[in-house]
């Protein structure tokens, strides 16, 4: 006890007080409640006069003699109670008027308006359910520090209202994202998140170790290939919300682990994931916030209309001023680079460096919904070739405020193309010190033959982001990575 506060020691003594007359606040398993704040206050006229029990957390109390006030926190919100001696008993009245900010208790009342008009609930009795041990932030100040907030979410949620508001929002978006997808004929599946292979992908793996079979495994960096057998196998729509995990940095839209949703769907193309992907935005959006005109950090953002299209090379000549196409060789394309300030590394290719000025010069520009297509290969393993641009693939990704919400394919489907990608992408990967292997299960799946299929990524959690207007991923995960305290 010698680290707890003044605070929390009167708490504490309190609380054994308790346990040695037997009254314990830990004895109840269960307690009637009847409704939620929600449902009085949206229900008045029903409800006036009529019996109720209730639960929470006391948030706030006004002692005026034999009468007091006090709100309670529930998971629908807020209620008054109005709680009178002659009503409860003198003994329950002295036992309310030691309770602490913080405890939860069990109320049990009629339902009134007082005279300034406030829905309460006029108390005929009171239990304690759980002694709070520590006081609650102070009320005016409020829980600030970003710190504390994500290590203590649960005192987080207690006493910011905006941050229950965001979670259950997420809430509603996952739903939405569902009832969307079920709605058009997509089957939720769910696929392995431990493996046997670090494939060649460039997000860095996390490593653990399996007793049993004394073998390293990889925690999942995406769920594409295993939702791509499904495909072969005859399941033409199929979908995962899922979680995933890449040893990579941490910063305000990147955690290491984190929620998407993937999806393919057979006999479609990237373009036909494009109409999804803007059908879905908008469902989702309207759901939730019953507009398509929203503002994120102080930016009006629509997603109503016909969502902007450009491809790769349209967008670098529109904000650069260089022409992908008046580049003839590789060599051509670096000394285009360097010309223009860049620095693409020795080596690269006429579609690395469209990339390169993509990322320097178009994509922060891109604040309205723009869908960028047409990537270069290099930049694009299991996305099928353009016939008409080969050095192109059927790619795209959708753009909001600068950054990337999305990823879509013509899902390559040639095996001996594949392999070949697969290939360059793991002595890439080996190059740099990986143990990366080429997926051959995968491979022999697109043997067996994938009929010509369009995919398509997402992150839930920026989608979040964007829909409730944080302005980090941490304030919409509950429980983020944080670094250990010393």
């Amino acid at each position: 006890m010698e680290d707890y506060s003044e605070q929390t020691r009167i708490r504490l003594a309190k609380l054994q007080a308790l346990e040695q007359a037997g009254a314990s606040p830990y004895r109840l398993t269960q307690y009637g409640q009847s409704h939620l704040s929600r449902d009085i206050l949206g229900n008045y006229e029903a409800l006036e006069g009529q019996k109720v029990c209730v639960a929470g957390r006391m948030m706030s109390r006004r002692i005026m003699g034999k009468a007091s006030f006090m709100h309670l926190l529930d998971a629908g919100g807020q209620i008054q109670a109005y709680v009178k001696r002659d009503d409860v008993g003198e003994e329950a009245y002295a036992q309310f008027k030691d309770y602490d900010i913080g405890d939860v208790i069990g109320v049990e009342g009629l339902v009134f308006k007082t005279r300034t008009g406030e829905i309460s609930i006029h108390a005929q009795s009171l239990t304690l359910l759980t002694k709070c041990l520590h006081p609650l932030p102070e009320k005016f100040h409020g829980l600030k520090d970003t710190d504390t907030r994500y290590r203590q979410r649960y005192l987080d949620l207690i006493v910011n209202p905006e941050v229950r508001d965001t979670f259950v929002k997420r809430s509603q978006i996952l739903g939405a994202i569902r009832s969307f997808l079920d709605g058009r004929g997509y089957l939720e599946v769910d696929t392995p998140v431990l493996g046997t292979l670090e494939i060649g992908a460039a997000a860095r793996p996390f490593i653990t170790h399996h007793n049993a079979l004394d073998i390293d495994m990889f925690l999942r960096i995406e769920t594409e290939l295993h939702l791509k057998r499904l495909i072969v196998g005859g399941l033409d729509r199929v979908y995962e919300v899922g979680r995933i995990f890449r040893n990579e940095g941490m910063d305000t839209r990147h955690n290491p682990e984190f929620t998407t949703v993937e999806l393919y769907q057979a006999y479609t193309d990237y373009h036909g994931m494009m109409e999804l992907v803007e059908a879905l935005y908008k469902e989702v959006c309207l759901k939730v916030n019953g507009t398509l005109d929203i503002t994120y950090q102080g930016t009006p953002i629509s997603l109503g209309g016909t969502w902007a299209r450009m491809t790769m090379a349209q967008a670098v000549k529109q904000y650069s001023g260089l022409d992908y196409y008046d580049w003839h060789s590789d060599e051509e394309a670096r000394a285009a680079c360097r010309a223009a300030g860049f620095a693409p590394e020795a080596g690269f290719t006429r579609g690395e460096c469209l990339n390169l000025l993509f990322e320097e010069t178009v994509e922060d520009k891109l604040i309205q919904p723009t869908f960028i297509y047409d990537y270069p290969i290099e930049v694009s393993p299991l996305a099928k070739r353009k016939p008409e641009e080969p050095l192109l693939t059927e790619r795209f990704e959708f753009f909001i405020m600068g950054y990337e919400f999305g990823n879509a394919f013509s899902e390559l489907n040639d095996p001996i193309d594949q392999r070949q990608r697969f290939e360059k992408q793991v002595a890439a990967k080996r190059a740099q010190g990986a143990k990366a292997s080429v997926d051959e299960d995968f491979v022999c799946a697109l043997e067996y033959g994938m009929p010509p299929t369009g995919g398509l990524g997402f992150g839930v959690d920026r989608m979040v982001m964007l829909l409730t207007d944080s302005a980090s991923i941490r304030d919409v995960l509950l429980f983020p990575t944080m670094k250990p305290k010393e």
